[in-house]
């Protein structure tokens, strides 16, 4: 029977492969159907990775959804559900278990219900064939292979690469789901406008009706399209070509990752990365991860004199900046309409105050409780000055129209406000007191209050934190000489903890000998540093990729104590950050791997011979800024970085700015406010704290970016001695000295772009030397950094600090 086992497992293999060629159609002909339960329930694209089908509703089990999902992740990721109006804004279309999907003989997609009556259709007659891509888009093709329908032109809530929104296309538009398991058309709305601007819009649902825009590219008469394109970057393309990124997300193509850009329910836009290729998974954890995501904080985007706001009427709003998360809340003595449907809004819990009652009467039965860091900025109906919070708080009390009064200390001003309260929502930079009129007889702690400290209190945490005391990614070397290589039993250990489904180090190992001959023996140096020098390679793989390999030549701890820290870092995912590729560790032999940059370092852009265009330094500085925003609150675990200077900073091919050498870097630990440890860093851009026995907080990165600001904005060093003006030889003072005295434009001398945009050159000096206040406290965080660069919120007035503490000490 031997001689038959070959033929027998060959059949089994054709067999296996008509069964897939059977799931994984290319062409759909003409004749087929489907059903929502049983084994035709969906099309497969070619690869298997996209299904054009029937999905069951969560929590209901008679109800399906015509849809497209991605099929081969656990989460079957809807990403287009067909809709009753072919423009987006109808309601989606959902049917019981006895409803066939037919393409029929005459070439017509059409869905019918159990009683034979058609719910939908393209109506687009006389196709030959259809057939679910890999992209994702589904489409009804013509003989001559001419799409004449396809899902990418009417999204529902999400946008996939090679999806294009297009100026004179009304019908496309992005429509926000109710709630994550309801397909209803939500409160929020992107359209790209036929005037050319791309506009993102609060809507009355149930309605069409728009109120103002809470966000907008400004770009009436240019706008061309919205592109999210195969590498993940998504843009939106001018008339004259130029690309305005709407995300910052980049590099995540479609061959390592499934790809994602939805208008969430609580109206932000998001664009989320999954894991698809074996060479990302084991960098990457095996779930939706947001790499970005427009506006940065949508409890203060949204603000209009119509509509509720972010949230429902009478509700706040909370934003979780570390885990790109908005939060919707009610104030004390309301609660909620329905806890699951949170928009809604919030209803007092007890009897509103009669008109009846005479004044006596109603200060007898109403009192005001202090909330702090809340406000509803909307919903004045009276405005009194030059009073205190005493009479502030009688005057609402005694007026049965008043539910909320605000009272400003520092202008002695008071706002009554009347239901239902609109645009709530809660802010560390928030001046002002909120009143809320509740009955006497419930006099414990407002539970707004205790909210409210928490939160500030969390906030604390998010922005000082602590961490460990090591270098951790020189650590890092030594972790993986203690997982691969080092013997066969640590080899066996490592098997071990992966095979039953531990977490450990995710980065490439590469063996020394792949690194000797990718940097051909390590002849072209790009660099060196304390800890040791980088070499320029490139690896031998299909895509020869370009790669800066780092030499350790010292060692600082031998320990296994942070392996999750390590871990961490290696699944840092951000545009402008540099990413850590691999590492080898070969007795002596300790490397980092990193991709490679092709524009060099900040240090060579900046301090070369010819000046760069004021733009690019602009573009700069936002990037470093984003960057240090996401190490700070947006990863899993915060870091600081510790050595933010130019020469750390590194530039790709479009000179996006890219912070790159985790060197000194320190992980902070949510259970942790600071960390105390030896000064560390580079001349010139040292904080003060360092040499004072105090705490280090993530303040230390800010302070060292309002340097690199100023040296943006100067085209020169802070420290250079050999200046004769011996007032200019420190940067960070005389650009305190120029500001103080109104005279930037010697800041910028001779450079005429930047004296054209004097404005944002001076707001850029003002923003830094607030980030170089000597207290640290006083700093901003660098959430508040982006927006007052980008001009999104007003600049007070730095104090002038006492001193500024040289890095020459």
């Amino acid at each position: 029977m031997e001689p038959y086992l070959p033929w027998l497992f060959l059949q089994f293999l054709l067999l296996l492969g008509i069964s897939s060629a059977a799931q994984a159609q290319v062409n759909i002909p003409l004749g087929s159907s489907l059903k929502p339960e049983g084994p035709n329930s969906h099309w497969l694209s070619s690869y298997g990775d996209f299904a054009f089908g029937f999905r069951q509703l969560e929590g209901n089990t008679s109800s399906y959804l015509l849809a497209v999902w991605i099929d081969t992740i656990p989460e079957k990721t809807v990403v287009w559900y067909a809709k009753s109006i072919s423009n987006g804004e109808g309601s989606p279309v959902q049917v019981p278990s006895s409803s066939v999907l037919k393409l029929t003989t005459d070439g017509l997609l059409s869905l019918r219900n159990p009683a034979g009556d058609e719910v939908w259709s393209p109506r687009i007659p006389h196709v030959a064939y259809a057939r679910m891509l890999d992209t994702g888009n589904f489409m009804l093709v013509d003989a001559d292979g001419t799409a004449k329908w396809e899902t990418f032109d009417f999204p529902a809530d999400t946008l996939l690469p090679t999806q294009v929104l297009a100026v004179g296309q009304e019908d496309k538009v992005l429509r926000s789901r109710l709630i994550a398991t309801d397909y209803e058309n939500g409160r929020f709305l992107l359209a790209v406008q036929p005037d050319g601007n791309l506009v993102f819009y609060p809507v009355a649902e149930p309605s069409t009706n728009r109120y103002l825009p809470y966000w907008a590219s400004n770009t009436v008469g240019n706008g061309l399209q919205l592109v999210f394109n195969e590498t993940g970057r998504i843009y939106f393309t001018l008339k004259n070509g130029t690309q305005i990124n709407i995300t910052w997300a980049g590099g995540s193509t479609m061959d390592d990752f499934f790809n994602r850009a939805t208008l969430d329910p609580d109206g932000v836009f998001r664009q989320y990365v999954y894991p698809k290729s074996r060479k990302v998974r084991n960098l990457w954890i095996s779930q939706w991860t947001v790499v970005s995501s427009i506006p940065q904080d949508i409890c203060l985007a949204i603000e209009a004199n119509a509509g509720s706001g972010t949230c429902g009427f009478n509700s706040y709003c909370s934003f979780d900046g570390i885990k790109n998360q908005r939060s919707c809340l009610c104030p004390q003595r309301y609660k909620f309409f329905d806890d699951e449907r949170k928009y809604k809004g919030c209803r007092p819990d007890f009897v509103p105050q009669s008109c009846d009652l005479n004044e006596a009467a109603a200060l007898a039965q109403f009192e005001m409780t202090l909330v702090n860091s809340v406000d509803w900025p909307l919903s004045d109906y009276e405005e009194y000055s030059d009073i205190d919070e005493t009479v502030c708080r009688r005057l609402c009390v005694i007026d049965c129209f008043c539910a909320t009064a605000v009272f400003q200390a520092s202008t002695n001003t008071c706002w009554k406000k009347r239901l239902p309260l609109s645009n709530g929502y809660m802010a560390e930079s928030i001046d002002r007191v909120v009143l809320i009129k509740v009955p006497r007889g419930n006099n414990t702690q407002s539970q707004l209050s205790s909210a409210s400290s928490k939160w500030k209190e969390d906030k604390k945490y998010w922005i000082l934190g602590s961490s460990v005391l090591l270098n951790v990614l020189l650590i890092s070397i030594l972790l993986v000489g203690t997982y691969c290589g080092i013997s066969i039993t640590s080899k066996k250990k490592l098997q071990s903890s992966q095979s039953s489904g531990s977490s450990i180090l995710p980065l490439k190992i590469f063996t020394y000998n792949e690194l000797d001959k990718a940097t051909s023996g390590f002849r072209d140096v790009l660099g060196s540093g304390a800890s040791g020098t980088v070499y320029k390679g490139q690896l031998q793989d299909e895509h020869a990729t370009s790669i800066a390999v780092k030499k350790i030549e010292k060692l600082q701890q031998e320990t296994e104590e942070f392996m999750v820290e390590v871990q961490t870092i290696g699944r840092t995912f951000h545009r402008n950050l540099v990413r850590l590729l691999g590492l080898c560790n070969e007795g002596t032999h300790k490397m980092l791997v990193y991709e490679f940059m092709t524009n060099g370092s900040l240090s060579e852009f900046l301090f070369g011979d010819a000046r760069p265009y004021w733009s690019l330094r602009v573009q700069v500085a936002l990037g470093v800024a984003r960057g240090l925003l996401y190490l700070h609150e947006e990863c899993n675990t915060q870091i600081i970085h510790c050595d933010i200077k130019p020469q750390n900073i590194l530039l790709d091919d479009n000179f996006m700015a890219k912070i790159a050498d985790f060197g000194l870097a320190k992980l902070l630990r949510a259970n942790q406010t600071q960390t105390n440890t030896g000064i560390r860093g580079t001349r010139g851009y040292v904080a003060p704290e360092w040499f004072k026995n105090i705490g280090i907080t993530s303040k230390v990165d800010v302070y060292s970016f309002g340097v690199i600001l100023l040296e943006l904005v100067c085209c020169r060093r802070n420290v250079e001695l050999e200046i004769a003006d011996e007032e200019r030889s420190i940067l960070t003072y005389w650009a305190n000295d120029c500001y103080r005295c109104g005279r930037i434009g010697l800041l910028v001398e001779g450079d005429d772009e930047a004296n054209f945009n004097i404005k944002k050159a001076e707001r850029f000096v003002a923003v830094s030397l607030w980030c170089l206040q000597e207290e640290p406290t006083m700093r901003p965080t660098m959430l508040k950094v982006i927006q007052m660069l980008d001009g999104a919120v007003e600049i007070p007035t730095p104090p002038d600090p006492s001193s500024f503490i040289s890095s020459l000490q």
